[in-house]
C-alpha cells in the first residue's frame, strides 16, 4: 500500500521555492543532488543538536518517534486527550496537509507551537525579521512561511483553539556557562541508519541554567503573511489558496509548470548525461525542454546560467537570450574599473567571447601579473585554514556559532624554486577551544621571516579577525594576548564590520583576487574556486605536468611533504589530468560518491565542507580509535593539497610569465 500523498512542511517549503519540484521530489527516477545521508548532513550543518536541547527547555514531554503517518497521528491524538501535555514531534493532519511540530505545548484549549531552527538569532536586534518598509526580509521568509504553514494546519485541525507561534533559535548573544556541553549531545546513526541524537546522562541543571536558545514570538509576522502584506510583490493566489493548490497537485501527483528563470541555476533535480544513460531523469532538463522546446543537443551548449557572477541572468532569460551564443556585448556592457587587471564585467564578456569563438585557450595577463609578482618577497608562504561553527559551544564562555579554527596547512616556495610543506596544525581533542593554540602555532611558523603570505579567498582573513576579537574580549588571563593580536594585525586587514581599522604591513595576498583579475581558463566553466582552477591549470601547464608526473612529492630528493611519500600528482584519463582531489583517500569510507561530491564541490566562498564534517565526526559522534586515526590522516592530506594547489597555481603563473616576457623580448 502506497503512502498517502500529504503536503508536509518540507514539501510546502519546496513548493514555495519552485512548485514544479513537488512533482520531482522523492521519486527515485529523478536524481536529487541534496545529501541523502542524514548522519553526514547533521555533522556538516552542525546544528542538529539544537532540536534535542530544545526539549530540555520543555521537560517531561512525550516523544513521537515513529515515521509512519497513521501511527504518529494516532499516538498524537491519544496524547492530546489530556488537558495539559507537551509533545515532541506530534503529527497533526488536516485533510491532505500533514505536519510534525518540533514542540507542541497544550494547556487546556490553547497551543504553543514551537519551531526549532538551527539558525543564529540576535536577541538584541530591534527588528530582526522586517525590512524598513515593513515587509519580511528574504533571509527569514523560508522560516516564517514554514511556521505560518504549521499554524494554519494546527488551526484547521483544532478550529476552536487559540495558538501562539514561536521560533526557537540559537541566541548568538548568549554565553555558555559550562564546559563540554556540545559533547553531551552526540550525533549517532540510529536503527534505520539515519541520524539520531544520544544525550549524555551527565547533562545537568548547570548545563541548562544559561539559556542558549531564545524563543521568539512570530505572531505579527504570520499575520503579515496571512494578510498578503509580507512582500511588495503581487501574487495570483493568497497564502491559503496557494497551500490548497500545492496540496491538491501533490495529492494527485500532477506537475505544476513553472516559468524558468535564474533560480533554475540552483536546481537540485539536475543530473549528468552519464546519469541519464543509466535511466535517471533530469528534472531541470524537463522544465527547460517544456518551456523552450529544446532538444538534447541544445543542452550541450552553454547558457546564461553558466555566466560567472552575472546579476542580469533573469533579465536575459525574459528577453529570450538563453544561450551564451545569443548574448551580445551590449548585454554585458564590459567596462574597466579603477583596478589593475580585468574588471568583473570584462571577465564575464571574456568568458562569453571565448565560448562564442570556440577558444579554449587560457587568458593570462602576464604583464599585469608580473607587476604583482614584483611585489612579492621570498620565501613565499601559502596557508589554508579549516574551520567550523557549531550551535552548542564546546566551552564555557563561548557563544552559539562562535567560529573555531581547528586546522591549517603551510607550504613555502623559496627564491630558487624549492617547494616545501613545512608546517601544519590540527586539533582533534574533543571539546577543546583551539583558536589560541592555532594562532600561536601559525605565528611560530610565519614570524621567522617577512616573506609574502598567500591565502585563497577572504576566509583566512575573516577568521583571523574573529580570533583577534576573541582575544580582546576574553576576560581570562592570556599572557601573550598582545603579541598574538599584533601578529594578527600585521598579516591581515580589518573587516568592514570592525570599528578598529588597519591593514598590516605584511597583509596576506589573496590568490582568488589574482585569479579574477589576471587569469581565466575556459575549462573552469566560469568558476574561480580552487577546486576548478587547479585541474584546469594542470591541463594547460606543461611545467606542472612534467614536474608532478613523477613520484617526487614526499621523496627524499624531491618536494618535502609531511603527509605523503613518493606521491605522483599527475595521472591521466585520456587527454585530461585526473583531478588531484579525486585520488586522495576517501574522507568517509561508508558513504556514496554523490555525498562525497556534495561535501567537496564547493564554490569559492564555501570552505571545507568535507573537513568540517570530518571535524564534526571527531568531535560529537561515536568513533573508534582506528577511525579517528584514519580521519585525522585524511584531514591532514586534504588540507596539505589545498596549499599545494596554491603553490602549483603560483608555479604555473611564474612559468607563464617567463614564457610570455621572454617571447616578447625575443620578438
Amino acid at each position: 500500500m502506497s503512502k498517502p500523498r500529504y503536503l508536509t512542511k518540507s514539501r510546502f517549503k519546496l513548493g514555495i521555492e519552485c512548485p514544479t519540484k513537488l512533482f520531482y521530489t522523492a521519486k527515485k527516477k529523478y536524481l536529487d543532488k541534496k545529501m541523502d545521508d542524514s548522519f553526514l548532513a547533521a555533522l556538516a550543518e552542525g546544528g542538529y543538536q539544537v532540536g534535542e536541547l530544545a526539549k530540555y527547555y520543555y521537560p517531561n514531554g512525550h516523544d513521537i518517534t515513529t515515521l509512519d503517518y497513521e501511527e504518529a497521528e494516532k499516538q498524537t491524538n491519544e496524547l492530546l486527550k489530556q488537558d495539559n501535555v507537551i509533545i515532541y514531534e506530534p503529527a497533526i493532519r488536516f485533510n491532505n496537509l500533514f505536519i510534525r511540530i518540533d514542540v507542541l505545548v497544550k494547556k487546556g484549549n490553547h497551543f504553543d507551537l514551537i519551531e526549532v531552527k538551527a539558525k543564529s538569532f540576535d536577541s538584541e536586534s530591534e527588528d530582526p525579521f522586517l525590512n524598513k518598509n515593513g515587509t519580511i526580509k528574504s533571509t527569514w521568509k523560508p522560516y516564517l512561511y514554514d511556521i505560518a504553514f504549521q499554524k494554519h494546519v494546527l488551526a484547521s485541525a483544532f478550529p476552536s483553539s487559540t495558538i501562539n507561534s514561536y521560533l526557537m533559535m540559537a541566541d548568538k548573544t548568549a554565553t555558555c556557562e559550562t564546559d563540554g556541553l556540545n559533547q553531551k549531545f552526540q550525533i549517532v546513526r540510529d536503527e534505520s541508519n539515519r541520524k539520531g541524537i544520544k544525550v549524555s546522562n551527565t547533562l545537568n541543571e548547570d548545563d541548562l541554567k544559561s539559556k542558549l536558545l531564545v524563543q521568539v514570538s512570530v505572531e505579527d509576522e504570520i499575520e503579515l503573511i496571512y494578510d498578503g502584506k509580507d512582500s511588495k510583490e503581487s501574487s495570483e493566489k493568497n497564502f491559503f489558496e496557494n497551500i490548497e493548490f500545492l496540496a491538491k497537485k501533490y495529492e494527485n501527483d500532477e506537475k505544476i509548470e513553472t516559468p524558468i528563470g535564474a533560480k533554475c541555476g540552483g536546481c537540485e533535480f539536475k543530473c549528468s548525461p552519464e546519469n541519464e544513460t543509466q535511466g535517471f531523469k533530469n528534472g531541470f532538463k524537463e522544465c527547460w525542454t517544456n518551456a523552450l522546446k529544446w532538444e538534447n543537443k541544445d543542452f550541450d551548449e552553454a547558457n546564461v546560467l553558466d555566466i560567472w557572477s552575472f546579476r542580469r541572468k533573469q533579465n536575459l532569460i525574459e528577453e529570450g537570450k538563453i544561450k551564451v551564443s545569443d548574448i551580445e556585448e551590449s548585454d554585458i556592457s564590459p567596462s574597466p574599473d579603477k583596478k589593475s587587471g580585468i574588471s568583473s564585467s570584462e571577465r564575464q564578456w571574456l568568458q562569453i567571447e571565448k565560448y562564442q569563438n570556440n577558444d579554449r585557450t587560457p587568458f593570462f595577463d602576464a604583464w599585469g601579473m608580473n607587476e604583482e609578482f614584483k611585489k612579492f618577497k621570498y620565501p613565499l608562504h601559502f596557508i589554508d585554514f579549516e574551520t567550523s561553527a557549531v550551535a552548542i559551544p564546546f566551552n564555557k564562555g563561548r557563544r552559539p556559532y562562535e567560529g573555531i579554527a581547528f586546522q591549517f596547512s603551510h607550504h613555502v616556495v623559496h627564491k630558487d624554486g624549492t617547494v616545501e610543506h613545512v608546517g601544519q596544525y590540527l586539533n582533534t581533542e574533543r571539546g577543546a577551544f583551539p583558536n589560541y593554540d592555532f594562532i600561536r602555532e601559525l605565528k611560530k611558523q610565519l614570524e621567522n621571516d617577512d616573506g609574502t603570505i598567500f591565502r585563497y579567498a577572504p576566509h583566512e582573513n575573516t577568521y583571523l579577525n574573529l580570533i583577534y576579537r576573541q582575544l580582546n574580549a576574553d576576560t581570562d588571563e592570556i599572557s601573550d594576548r598582545d603579541e598574538l593580536c599584533e601578529f594578527i594585525k600585521s598579516i591581515t586587514k580589518s573587516v568592514s564590520s570592525s570599528s578598529e581599522k588597519w591593514e598590516g604591513e605584511r597583509c596576506m595576498v589573496d590568490m582568488w583576487e589574482l585569479v579574477k583579475r589576471y587569469y581565466y581558463d575556459p575549462y573552469t566553466d566560469g568558476s574561480n574556486s580552487i577546486k576548478y582552477v587547479l585541474p584546469a591549470i594542470l591541463n594547460s601547464s606543461k611545467f606542472l605536468r612534467d614536474k608532478y608526473s613523477k613520484p617526487i612529492y614526499g621523496s627524499s630528493s624531491g618536494v618535502k611533504s609531511l603527509n605523503f611519500e613518493n606521491w605522483q600528482w599527475i595521472n591521466m584519463d585520456g587527454d585530461f589530468v585526473v583531478d588531484p582531489y579525486k585520488i586522495l583517500p576517501k574522507m568517509f569510507q561508508d558513504t556514496s560518491e554523490k555525498n562525497l561530491t556534495l561535501l567537496t564541490d564547493e564554490d569559492e566562498l564555501a570552505n571545507g565542507g568535507a573537513a568540517l564534517t570530518a571535524y564534526g565526526k571527531l568531535q560529537f559522534s561515536e568513533i573508534s580509535d582506528y577511525e579517528k586515526g584514519e580521519l585525522t590522516q585524511a584531514l591532514l592530506k586534504y588540507c596539505e593539497l589545498d596549499t599545494l594547489a596554491m603553490v602549483m597555481i603560483f608555479e604555473a603563473w611564474r612559468e607563464m610569465i617567463k614564457e610570455e616576457l621572454n617571447g616578447k623580448a625575443a620578438a
